[in-house]
């Protein structure tokens, strides 16, 4: 079998070594590594942070996350070379995979960390009724009224039908903004359901009228909607307005992808099927297809892409697959609500294939991109990381 079927087994059977402080004599006998790497896994993983991670082993999660890609894979799993092999076992904390070229380890330089205040995002929004006062959802806290409950993770608007117009023909409008460092799930009147990522608000109406198009606005930043059938509706279309597209669904399951400081917008396809509308085009996706519209250029481009990595936010894990350094240093900074400052832009245009839970702290996920020798190291101040 080849070596990425073998070294699973293998990523298992050394953390179970590990957990037992025992010896791991698996990777003594193995022969998928020559012995130089041997010698620097064995150093790395007796390091005492890559211990301390073993401590917040999610194994089914995190195995699940690497099986997909394993199995989904559409090119030659060419990552496990040097550069990943002192890493393997921060697979089943982390799960973060290098593609790598030979590079020498380093582990001299310690961090520089002056006040970390930099803290794992948590359930939390602003939601701004139609009256415009705002309220603050935050987890633990409970928010009722007439048609609404949050127990501040989510915001439930009372499932209904038939509802009629509230005042000439108008309907009263809900927002639900949230910030950097956080994320909210919300249940629509009509039976939608939507999770909304870091930086993002959405616009909404409080009852959408049966039989007449429901339409609501994702004003910027990225959301998962799984929409409640037409045919619960009246045959009633279902559509998202986002700045130049608007997508059009009739039942289906789908992501957006519209921030603010991107030049894209990305809709992902899970399941069923939508439109997506501009000025001057109409295009239909298929499953696991994505358009990505240039805003400047107003152009639509189709691939086809493994939804697990663009939605799997959701479910509390980011997935990569592919992505530049400095991509994924831009996800980070909304999750983690901080700003980051890179001296080396050319570093940053390295390219990674990895996962790791939403949970793991900055410095735990840090640890393991410095241990790639891509970033000579890092330094924390405040709620600022600057890459060395």
């Amino acid at each position: 079998m080849g070596n990425s079927n073998k070294i699973k087994p293998l990523s298992k059977e050394l953390a179970a070594s590990l957990i037992k402080n025992e010896a791991p004599s698996d990777l003594e006998k193995s022969e998928i590594f020559d012995e130089k790497i041997k010698e620097q896994m064995l150093t790395n993983i007796k390091e005492g942070e890559r211990l301390k991670l073993l401590k917040e082993i999610d194994t089914e999660k995190d195995w699940k996350a690497l099986e997909r890609k394993i199995q989904g894979s559409r090119k030659p799993f060419r990552l496990w070379t040097y550069g990943v092999a002192a890493s393997v076992v921060l697979l089943i904390s982390i799960a973060f995979v290098f593609n790598n070229t030979n590079k020498d380890q380093n582990f001299d330089a310690a961090p520089i960390i002056v006040n970390n205040n930099i803290e794992i995002g948590t359930d939390k929004a602003i939601l701004t009724l139609e009256d415009g006062s705002a309220i603050t959802l935050e987890k633990g806290q409970v928010y009722e009224s007439n048609n609404i409950t949050s127990n501040g993770e989510e915001i439930i608007y009372k499932v209904t039908n038939n509802q009629k117009p509230a005042t000439n023909n108008q309907s009263n409008y809900n927002t639900l903004t949230i910030p950097r460092g956080g994320q909210f799930y919300i249940l629509l009147s009509d039976g939608t359901k939507v999770w909304l990522n870091s930086e993002s608000q959405l616009k909404y109406p409080v009852a959408f009228n049966d039989g007449e198009t429901r339409q609501v606005e994702l004003v910027y930043g990225e959301a998962y909607f799984d929409v409640s059938p037409s045919i619960n509706h009246g045959g009633a279309k279902f559509k998202v307005f986002n700045r130049s597209q608007e997508v059009e669904v009739l039942g289906t399951e789908f992501n957006i992808k519209a921030y603010k400081d991107e030049a894209n917008i990305y809709t992902t396809l899970v399941e069923g099927k939508v439109a997506i509308n501009t000025a001057d085009k109409n295009q239909v996706l298929v499953p696991n297809q994505q358009s990505k519209l240039n805003l400047e250029t107003n152009k639509i481009s189709l691939a086809m892409v493994d939804v697990y990595n663009e939605t799997t936010w959701r479910d509390g894990v980011f997935s990569f697959e592919n992505k530049p350094l400095k991509e994924i240093l831009k996800v980070l900074s909304r999750w983690y609500d901080m700003d980051v400052v890179i001296e080396n832009m050319v570093q940053t245009e390295e390219r990674f294939i990895g996962t790791f839970n939403k949970s793991n702290s900055i410095e735990d996920i840090l640890i393991a991109i410095k241990s790639t020798n891509f970033i000579n190291n890092y330094e924390i101040n405040d709620k600022t990381l600057t890459i060395k």
